[in-house]
């Protein structure tokens, strides 16, 4: 059964945080082939997923293609927990390596 996304919580935290909580993920899980840190979506698809009725918010899953790559993922969540799985639902992350800012203290 799945668990509403209930109480509701603010998710934002400020840029230090930010950057020690994806610090920490490098410091942990080292360089490997296939791996990523991150990953974008293009914002039209990703309002696409969020417009859908029912839809409260995003779950992003970690997931492989078939070729073995590590991607992610985007689906909706409704206000009972549930993958909106008959919807929109994102892959093909563009990945983080390779496609990384040069500038983020997120990626330092």
């Amino acid at each position: 059964m799945p668990k509403p996304l209930d109480p509701p919580r603010d998710h934002r935290i400020q840029l230090p945080e930010a950057a020690e909580f994806t610090r920490r993920w490098r410091q942990h899980n080292p360089p490997a082939a296939g791996r990523i840190n991150s990953g974008a979506y293009l914002k039209d698809q990703v309002l696409e997923l969020l417009n859908q009725a029912g839809c409260i918010g995003i779950r992003i899953y970690l997931g492989r293609g078939a070729d073995g790559a590590a991607n992610m993922v985007a689906v909706g969540v409704d206000a009972d927990g549930n993958d909106l799985t008959q919807g929109t639902i994102l892959e093909q992350v563009f990945p983080c390596p390779p496609f990384c800012p040069d500038n983020s203290a997120l990626n330092a």
